[in-house]
């Protein structure tokens, strides 16, 4: 089986842009743009349900994400968690999604790992970060959103799935509290020579999580943006109603073990990006061979030791190592 995989990455890998691949850049160039909304998807080690949802997984959870959200200014606009992975729409008006990404994740990784008895590596491989170039595949990503656990046939409607999502604020517009435990202050409020728990209240402070707007037209006031997301709550349901002849419930999801290794995870390769016309897509296309290749040409010159030369726009410069 192993050697199937590794066919089915070998041939993704040739349809690639032959600077990406030949053993020159061992993934494809990051190239994040300030404008641009990214579907943002992380799954975690082996497909494991780290995430699995209860009271303080989903506290914690969103404790994190709000944090993350406002030290890094990023708008985000629709999130799931599900038990083994997260899927985020967002917009960093500063091009810093990397830096997000990094924040909100490593804090997940260590806080969430402790929850669950985990320790070493949380996160299977780097998340994926695809734009998403028109209205269209804006709301296709909405919508592939909210689906999470009706379309696996966990649960009937997408109200019932226990875990952290956006639904219920897409629907009334209203933001969420969550508290942000300061694991650095638990000996500032320490009696008798000991921290206070990891998880002690004393030791958090309250966070605001605020969803931006969808900036589409069936979401421009309240009163539609409550029609349009009703609207595909209903189509989802409806779909995956008659597909599914038999939901798991939402009690059987708060049962998994958060350590459970699933014998066979969905896995897919990655889109470049999302759009729904061919026009933006392959505009898209060339503008990352574009700017692989500049990223390469100007690594080149930088591993040589011309460390003059300008690299692209938020590109991350390669380690050289100086003789002593």
């Amino acid at each position: 089986m192993r050697g199937v995989w590794h066919l089915v990455g070998l041939i993704h890998a040739l349809r690639r842009p032959v600077q990406e691949r030949g053993g020159l850049l061992a993934r494809p160039v990051r190239m994040y743009e300030a404008g641009i909304i990214y579907f943002l998807t992380v799954r975690c080690l082996h497909g494991r349900l780290f995430l699995r949802p209860s009271e303080r997984t989903n506290e914690v959870l969103g404790g994190v994400l709000a944090r993350s959200v406002r030290l890094n200014g990023v708008e985000v606009f629709a999130f799931v968690f599900a038990s083994n992975h997260v899927h985020l729409l967002v917009r960093a008006p500063r091009g810093n999604v990397s830096s997000f990404m990094q924040h909100l994740l490593t804090n997940i990784s260590k806080k969430v790992g402790t929850l669950v008895g985990w320790r070493g590596a949380f996160w299977e491989r780097r998340y994926s970060a695809e734009p998403v170039l028109d209205d269209e595949a804006l709301i296709g990503r909405i919508r592939y959103i909210l689906s999470h656990g009706v379309k696996e046939g966990l649960v009937s409607s997408c109200r019932e799935w226990p875990g952290l999502s956006s639904l219920s604020m897409m629907l009334d517009g209203e933001p969420r509290r969550f508290r942000w435990f300061h694991w650095s202050d638990r000996w500032r409020n320490r009696n008798d020579g000991k921290p206070c728990a990891r998880f002690d209240e004393r030791c958090s402070t309250i966070e605001q999580l605020v969803l931006t707007p969808v900036p589409h037209p069936a979401f421009r006031d309240a009163r539609l943006r409550r029609l349009t997301v009703e609207g595909i709550v209903q189509s989802i349901e409806e779909y995956w109603g008659a597909v599914h002849s038999c939901f798991r419930g939402r009690a059987w999801v708060l049962a998994q073990r958060p350590q459970h290794r699933p014998k066979r995870p969905d896995r897919s390769p990655r889109p470049h990006c999302h759009a729904t016309s061919p026009g933006p897509r392959d505009e898209f296309r060339q503008k990352a061979r574009d700017y692989t290749a500049a990223f390469m040409s100007a690594s080149e010159r930088w591993r040589s030791g011309d460390f003059t030369v300008s690299f692209p726009a938020r590109a991350n410069r390669p380690m050289v190592a100086l003789a002593a």
